[in-house]
């Protein structure tokens, strides 16, 4: 099914996000909890990460290889990423609303996010790394990114044991929608 740019802002605008699933249909998800990284000094990140961001062994870009990010988000056993989601993810970047943030190490793609901006909400729909290291660095890069644009939002959707060793939690969906309705209010600029 194919939906137009305004309706998947609309429904994302709404707390929906989108999913494929096995077979490649798409549908639209929300849960009781969703998953929220903090832009508050509630984040925190494993000290390990410490030495590769005092090394500068990555270095950040947004959107320089945005259909490459989107492939590796999707590369894995499992995945939630058909084709017809890429497509979707396309369409929404050439609308200027889906971005990816990503990590180099030289001329190497080390790893980075998808995500989707509408205002001051960053809704994270997949991360994955290349290199060891690519992705953590890139989510503390992106945290230090959003809060210098005055972000309110940054969604991970779903809670896994990863997002928690940076600090993500969980709200109930009444909370979620209250502080994505601020966030939209933003006119926060992601690139």
């Amino acid at each position: 099914m194919a939906y137009s740019v305004p309706q998947i802002l609309q429904c994302y605008a709404q707390g929906y996000f989108l999913m494929a699933e096995e077979g490649g249909s798409l549908n639209w998800y929300s849960s009781g909890k969703r998953a929220l990284i903090p832009l508050d000094n509630r984040f925190r990140y494993p000290k390990s990460l410490q030495r590769s961001l005092n090394q500068k062994r990555f270095t950040p870009a947004i959107n320089r290889a945005f259909d490459a990010v989107v492939e590796g988000c999707a590369d894995r056993e499992t995945t939630w990423i058909s084709d017809e989601l890429k497509a979707v993810y396309t369409r929404l970047h050439r609308a200027g609303y889906a971005h990816s943030f990503e990590t180099w190490q030289g001329d190497e793609l080390a790893g980075g996010f998808l995500g989707i901006v509408l205002g001051g909400a960053f809704i994270g729909e997949s991360m994955f790394y290349r290199i060891p290291e690519g992705s953590k660095v890139a989510m503390v890069l992106l945290v230090e990114h959003l809060r210098s644009r005055n972000f309110a939002l940054f969604d991970a959707q779903i809670l896994n044991p990863h997002l928690a060793r940076f600090g993500a939690f969980e709200v109930d969906q009444s909370i979620y929608e209250a502080t994505l309705y601020e966030a939209l209010q933003r006119p926060c600029q992601f690139t």
